[in-house]
């Protein structure tokens, strides 16, 4: 396979190889924690878990990709990015030990979520500085496929590290105990992730000294005045801004829709004081969505050549509106998997169709900014989702309310498409 080739062309890197290393260990402890947090949130024995507290804890995991990411840059391109690495890894070990200890010593949810807000805060500058790094340790002609392959590998490796920790909880008594043990496992894999950058010298990753020439405050102000121009050329490319649009309304109604997942799992598909059961369901609708995200990804290719890139968006939300419905309305486990697989398949197709248009509509020297406003509005939305189903949904997860809600947006955002496509 081509795919196998070109990692293989990779790997003879040493300095590739290296730090591909740093972001599978990074991202899978990621992923570790992640679980660890929604089994605390979600699946404690000692907890009685509201639609408020998923939201909270949403809130927690997405809002620092959102609203760091776009100042993160400023401040790689001052600090050398092996010590970011480094550091930032070694910081989130010991964040997360303080965030297992106060699991263990069962604080007020506040504090818990900021000590666990902390951790995901100082993984933008992990991530940021992996995909900075990735063009002084690979050559030109190959920096497209390592692009393509880099992340591609981290997603899978957060996807392991969320797996192992699923089973590592299982096979633990239930309780604080169980929860700490798991935030624990991800504190030591960021260890070694952390230890692992030492392979890269220190100068390795760059920047030259010599090419930052800005000062700070000046390039923190410029940042945001770049996001407002690169608002303000959105507003000019109507095929793009429709995208962004439909995409965000979809990624609202897949937020609200995982909430109710959440409380299903924990309150209706299995007994509440059984909540191994229940994260076994979890785990069980997780996994069928990443099987649909990755069959959108074959899939859609030939979709977009077929229908093009706004007829695949409106199909997506179309076979959503229909499907959605039958599906949810139940509340019933077999059902709601169907829905975990369907849509997670038509969100990722619209994702997909989406960066397409944006990378080809937008002009170049706007695209960064714009996907930076691209990225604040996907989470955003997210979480504003999460708030809204606390709202509406009851303890047990049952709201026909929020999904014909919902079924509702899907179809109004494929009438739009259709409409302003004509």
């Amino acid at each position: 396979m081509a795919v196998v080739r070109d990692l293989r062309v990779l790997l003879r890197l040493s300095g590739f190889r290296r730090l591909l290393a740093v972001r599978l260990l990074s991202q899978f402890s990621d992923g570790v924690f992640q679980v660890a947090l929604a089994a605390y949130v979600v699946f404690s024995p000692e907890k009685q878990t509201s639609p408020g507290a998923i939201a909270s804890a949403m809130a927690v995991l997405l809002l620092p990709y959102s609203l760091l990411g776009p100042f993160t840059g400023v401040l790689l391109d001052r600090w050398r990015r092996r010590q970011v690495l480094l550091s930032c890894n070694l910081l989130r070990a010991v964040l997360s030990c303080g965030t297992a200890a106060l699991i263990l010593l069962h604080v007020p949810d506040w504090l818990f979520y900021l000590s666990a807000l902390s951790v995901t805060a100082v993984n933008r500058f992990v991530l940021a500085g992996l995909s900075a790094a990735l063009p002084r340790v690979v050559d030109a002609e190959r920096l497209v496929i390592a692009n393509s392959l880099s992340p591609t590998a981290g997603t899978l490796a957060a996807t392991a590290g969320g797996g192992v920790a699923f089973v590592v909880h299982l096979f633990l008594p239930e309780g604080a105990g169980a929860n700490a043990a798991t935030v624990l496992l991800g504190a030591g894999v960021y260890l070694v992730a952390g230890l692992s950058a030492l392979t890269l010298g220190r100068d390795r990753l760059g920047p030259d000294p010599s090419e930052v020439r800005q000062r700070l405050r000046t390039a923190l102000a410029g940042t945001a005045q770049g996001l407002a121009a690169g608002w303000r050329h959105l507003r000019q490319r109507p095929a793009a801004r429709r995208a962004m649009g439909a995409v965000t309304a979809m990624r609202f109604c897949y937020g609200a829709l995982t909430v109710t997942l959440l409380m299903l799992s924990r309150y209706t598909w299995s007994d509440p004081s059984d909540t191994d059961a229940g994260l076994a369901l979890l785990g069980l609708a997780v996994g069928l969505s990443a099987a649909g995200f990755f069959t959108a990804a074959v899939f859609t290719p030939w979709a977009t050549g077929r229908f093009g890139t706004g007829g695949w968006i409106t199909v997506c939300a179309a076979a959503s509106a229909v499907l959605l419905l039958p599906l949810a309305l139940p509340f019933a486990v077999g059902p709601m998997m169907v829905a975990a697989f369907v849509l997670g398949f038509t969100m990722q197709g619209a994702k997909i169709a989406t960066d397409t248009v944006v990378q080809t509509d937008v002009q170049d020297s706007y695209r960064g900014r714009v996907f930076s406003l691209y990225d604040v509005a996907f989470n955003v939305a997210f979480v504003g989702a999460a708030a809204v189903s606390a709202l509406m949904l009851p303890p047990d997860g049952r709201s026909p309310a929020l999904i014909t809600v919902l079924a509702l947006l899907y179809a109004g955002v494929a009438a739009t498409m259709t409409r302003l496509r004509s």
